[in-house]
């Protein structure tokens, strides 16, 4: 009997517990927002920037590189948060496609 009464009180604490956690919401986030990329030849990079949001930005860029052999080439940035650059290095080639992710 004891131990019926205890499984019954730890599985409403289980269940109150749970209840509770999947209550609290979590904070919201805003992707970025206002965001431009660009190329820098001179530096063999290309780079990201948003000036608004809260949430983070990585530069993605897809290139055919030089030697026909490599083919397309994908490289990206580190995921940064708004208001900082992201940039990431380039291999030679010609780019293809200069784009920005947000989450």
């Amino acid at each position: 009997m004891r131990s019926r009464k205890r499984a019954v009180a730890l599985t409403c604490s289980t269940l109150l517990a749970t209840a509770a956690f999947m209550s609290v919401s979590p904070s919201a986030h805003a992707i970025p927002e206002n965001c431009t990329s660009s190329h820098q030849p001179a530096a063999n990079t290309v780079s990201s920037y948003c000036s608004s949001g809260t949430g983070e930005h990585q530069v993605a860029v897809t290139l055919i590189h030089v030697n026909p052999m490599v083919g397309y080439v994908a490289t990206t940035g580190p995921w940064v948060a708004a208001g900082q650059t992201s940039v990431a290095g380039l291999p030679p080639g010609t780019i293809v496609s200069l784009r920005v992710n947000r989450r």
